[in-house]
């Protein structure tokens, strides 16, 4: 194969591994603090890119064009109206349910989703039909052989890589990070040591909402395009890598991102090579399938949860 084209196909899974790890962090902060699948995680990722996109048209439609602080209002707006939902959800519908079976959070969530995945639909104008997200950043090219270096690829990947470098740090580093793994490993023995453990919930929800709203403002800067039903396929697929890598372990959630994009880059590649009939549209068939197979061989993810540290 071309190096040059290798090279494109490797920054491609970079691009989607990390818009995956960051949806998969989420997945794995709420089961961290609470042992629940918040399932309508994929959805509140698509409100915020609908959220992004109207504050850009406000600003088009009040006069302010310059790209850069449409970026940032567009980023600010969606990230914080996203942490927001993501605390009201786990103050309202979440721990009102914590004593209750684990399936009937699930269901929750899951109808949760259903009716955000609609009410956009419905209410946004023209809801039903694919809209272009805007071009934001420059788009410029570097051409290095057959390798084409774009701009803003290269600008949302180190995006990204700040974004989970940041929660790491967050997590590792800050009193708020040691409080979130203390109610992650024991809530009752944090609340007697005097953490404020419905606070820690919230703002654990809202952080993880917030990542995934920023993980569908990139999708939608590195598509040029976004649909209501875009959280559907991104929360399977974040669940998937986090239950990939180990749910419960943010390095386990960033892992099982690269994992599956890495699958879906070589079934793009390998399919059509191997069966020339099966177009490379198929390689999300092909990756669910390698999870699968990966599940069976180790159940527990391919970094097993410590039970002294669950976030």
């Amino acid at each position: 194969m071309d190096l040059g084209l290798l090279g494109q196909y490797l920054l491609n899974g970079l691009m989607l591994g990390m818009i995956y790890a960051m949806v998969a962090v989420g997945f794995t902060l709420f089961f961290g603090v609470l042992d629940v699948i918040k399932f309508s995680h994929g959805d509140v990722l698509m409100v915020g890119t609908f959220a992004g996109l109207a504050t850009y048209l406000g600003l088009e439609s009040v006069g302010i064009d310059s790209p850069w602080l449409q970026l940032l209002l567009v980023v600010l707006v969606s990230v914080s109206a996203m942490a927001v939902l993501g605390a009201l959800i786990a103050k309202f519908l979440i721990l009102p349910l914590k004593d209750a079976p684990p399936l009937n959070t699930l269901l929750a969530t899951l109808m949760l989703g259903s009716v955000l995945r609609e009410s956009v639909r419905l209410f946004y104008p023209n809801g039903s039909n694919p809209k272009p997200f805007p071009r934001l950043l420059p788009t410029d090219e570097w051409s290095l052989g057959t390798l084409t270096l774009r701009v803003d690829n290269l600008i949302l990947l180190a995006a990204g890589v700040a974004a989970i470098v940041g929660v790491h740090l967050l997590i590792t580093r800050t009193k708020l990070g040691l409080a979130i793994r203390a109610v992650a490993q024991d809530g009752e023995t944090a609340r007697i040591m005097g953490i404020n453990f419905e606070w820690i919930v919230l703002l654990t929800f809202g952080l993880g909402s917030g990542l995934a709203a920023l993980a569908g403002v990139m999708n939608g800067l590195y598509y040029n395009e976004t649909n209501f039903g875009i959280g559907l396929l991104l929360g399977v697929i974040g669940f998937s890598a986090a239950i990939l890598g180990g749910l419960g372990n943010v390095y386990g959630a960033i892992l099982g991102g690269f994992i599956f994009a890495g699958l879906q880059t070589l079934g793009s590649v390998a399919l059509p090579a191997v069966l020339p009939s099966v177009p490379s549209a198929y390689k999300d068939v092909f990756a669910f399938t390698a999870v699968i197979v990966i599940m069976a061989w180790k159940p527990t993810g391919l970094i097993a949860e410590k039970s002294s540290e669950r976030v």
